[in-house]
């Protein structure tokens, strides 16, 4: 697939790059943007070359600005309106469901929509200087589509002051209250997100997709539930042969060579 707001490539390290690239929107989250975004994160889900995914933009001082504004007030049945909204827990499904990692890789502001799109990804490093917020209700709209994942992810009582008031916060202060992992200055921002992305690419690709799979499904388990099931998975990774290889290589004092299976 041609992309016409996003670019995509993997590189020798089995890395899968998205990036999202429509400057002069500022990457606003428009349908085609998530259409496209949903369909590359269905290609690297399907390619088993591609053990980890990054998720960045091409744009110098923004990640994405949000959604697209304009659609909000389009002159449209309002049903149309339900129905494009649908791409946004499409998106955030598609990351959860991913069986592989993935980097936000915010170089630049991370606003509204975007903010949950950040919040989906695992982790999240930030360029010194890039803001965060949720400023929706200063434009009269309020941020529905991202609030269960940033409800998952931060603190109820901060949560409210970013949703409420929608003041943007500092990279620094979002790392403090758990929206990102790692502040990093400019100079060392593109070896950083480099460093944990090979880090995650070079681990066992089966044992990796069966801990994804349960970081998502077990979290809005009832905690006996969730025990249960995850003993299963226990179970199951106890028949690969890459835990086998796993220990194997810690007792001999080597690298794994992972088989995928």
């Amino acid at each position: 697939m041609t992309y016409k707001t996003i670019r995509y490539e993997v590189s020798e390290a089995s890395v899968a790059t998205i990036a999202l690239n429509h400057p002069e929107t500022r990457n606003a989250l428009s349908e085609e943007l998530l259409g496209e975004l949903i369909d590359a994160l269905a290609r690297a889900r399907k390619d088993e070359t591609v053990r980890c995914v990054v998720l960045t933009s091409t744009h110098e001082r923004v990640f994405s600005s949000g959604a697209n504004l304009s659609g909000f007030a389009a002159d449209v049945p309002l049903v149309s309106k339900h129905f494009g909204s649908e791409r946004f827990p499409q998106l955030f499904r598609a990351l959860g469901e991913l069986g592989k990692p993935s980097i936000c890789a915010a170089g630049g502001h991370v606003l509204a929509g975007a903010l949950g799109l950040a919040l989906a990804c695992d982790l999240v490093i930030a360029r010194e200087g890039a803001r965060f917020g949720t400023p929706e209700i200063n434009v009269g709209a309020f941020p529905f589509m991202i609030m269960a994942l940033i409800y998952r992810n931060v603190p109820r009582k901060k949560v409210n002051e970013l949703l409420l008031l929608g003041e943007q916060i500092s990279a620094e202060e979002a790392e403090r209250i758990g929206i990102v992992n790692r502040v990093v200055p400019a100079a060392q921002f593109d070896a950083a997100v480099a460093e944990w992305a090979q880090q995650l690419a070079a681990k066992s690709p089966v044992i990796m997709k069966l801990g994804k799979d349960a970081i998502f499904r077990q979290q809005d388990m009832t905690f006996a539930d969730a025990l249960e099931y995850l003993r299963s998975q226990l179970t199951l990774a106890l028949s690969t042969e890459d835990i086998e290889e796993g220990v194997r290589a810690f007792f001999d004092k080597r690298e794994p060579q992972w088989k995928g299976r």
